[in-house]
């Protein structure tokens, strides 16, 4: 028996069927299908990440540090795998007793047993009471400060780091194009085209394209508030150079230490998901209490269906966005109805963001070596997979995105 030979052996008596990629083991070992996609195991310690840590996050783990990896193209590869267990209904079914068995077996013939291997250098290690200020900032530092020139890399010249809104598809209309259109709608929907001078709040303002913009195209007074100082640094620059300085006012200010008193118009762009459960009426009437009567209110943010890992599953929980909490749309309007807010209108932008993660993934492989320069091949591994695993979510329905507007009564 070979390495790969074993390991297939356990796959396939777990998924009832043959192995649905084509496997290389470390001791050059081939098993599966040869038009299947390749994946090759470059260290036992990928299956000691997996057998400490079942499924998802153990092998994110041996991907990130290159003790597996995907030959082929990644997305292709997932989607693959992804369709053969949809196929064969293996979502959510527990190892068989045969299966652990197995599982054992192999892990006393490599000598796989013992103390778990450390985590890698790219996971998150947030520590603290969940959502509270200080735990937040490390949840927010870990993904939002890890490289301002890292993120011009990928995202548009307005740096919005949200879905855009595409409303051609002339080969000449850019992401930029996109994200500029859906500034604009956010404006519009707030009420900032009906008179110039509005004051304007920006929560969760990230590199500014918001905020930027209301000022250059409606001569809105703004007030963005971020947690991420990297972010602050990289807005203030813009203000300086456009000459804005008297417009745009950037903090570093927690949502719930906003000490003005209401603006004309708020807005807050797929920052909500971050908040957590058990501080979104918190958030909600925040963004009532910040906007005047008959003043109205937009948030754009990410949705999940009812069901397991409301922050988006074990990879994305551990490497990215640590403690992020996303729900169905209908509970969001529910919060926001509850803390006083009349909601107007909710608008499904899912296949906004295939197109818009689309291009992001496209940018980010044409400019890989300049990604792993900046902030090292592990941390680069983590967004290509990151990346690739966002399109397919939204692509399945797993996810949505939603742009809400609404009104505090008079």
């Amino acid at each position: 028996m070979t390495v790969a030979r074993d390991i297939a052996d356990v796959i396939e008596h777990h998924i009832g069927g043959e192995i649905p990629v084509h496997l290389t083991a470390w001791d050059g070992s081939v098993v599966g299908p040869d038009d299947a996609p390749h994946v090759a195991i470059y260290s036992p310690d990928a299956l000691r990440r997996i057998i400490w840590h079942p499924g998802e996050l153990g092998a994110a783990q041996a991907y990130v540090t290159g003790e597996l990896d995907v030959v082929d193209d990644l997305d292709d590869a997932l989607t693959h795998v992804w369709e053969v267990a949809a196929a064969r209904g293996l979502s959510g079914i527990r190892p068989s007793p045969r299966v652990l068995f197995d599982v054992a077996r192999l892990a006393l013939r490599y000598r796989l047993l013992g103390l778990p291997t450390a985590p890698p250098a790219s996971q998150a290690r947030v520590r603290g009471r969940l959502h509270s200020r200080a735990r937040d900032r490390a949840a927010i530092s870990h993904h939002y400060d890890l490289s301002n020139d890292f993120y011009e890399l990928i995202l548009d010249e307005h740096m919005a780091y949200s879905s855009a809104y595409w409303t051609s598809d002339h080969p000449d209309y850019t992401l930029a194009d996109a994200q500029a259109d859906k500034l604009d709608r956010v404006c519009r929907k707030v009420g900032l085209d009906s008179v110039a001078g509005q004051r304007f709040l920006d929560i969760g303002c990230g590199w500014g394209s918001l905020s930027l913009y209301a000022a250059e195209h409606f001569d809105a007074r703004v007030v963005g508030v971020t947690i991420s100082r990297e972010q602050k640094a990289f807005i203030d620059e813009r203000i300086a150079q456009r000459g804005l300085a008297d417009r745009v006012e950037i903090r570093v200010q927690d949502y719930r230490e906003i000490p003005d008193p209401p603006f004309d118009a708020v807005a807050s762009l797929e920052m909500g998901e971050h908040v957590g459960e058990q501080n979104y009426a918190t958030y909600a009437q925040v963004l009532r209490d910040k906007v005047i009567p008959g003043g109205r209110v937009c948030i754009q943010q990410m949705s999940r269906p009812e069901g397991k890992h409301p922050g988006g599953g074990p990879f994305i929980e551990s490497f990215i966005a640590p403690d992020m909490y996303m729900r169905p749309v209908e509970r969001t309007v529910q919060y926001l109805t509850d803390a006083g807010l009349r909601v107007d209108d909710v608008e499904e932008m899912a296949e906004h963001y295939v197109r818009t993660v689309d291009i992001w993934y496209d940018t980010f492989e044409k400019n890989w070596a300049r990604a792993v320069d900046l902030v090292g091949d592990e941390m680069a591994r983590v967004w290509r997979l990151y990346l690739v695993g966002g399109r397919m979510a939204f692509r399945d329905g797993r996810m949505g995105v939603e742009q809400i507007t609404a009104t505090r009564p008079r």
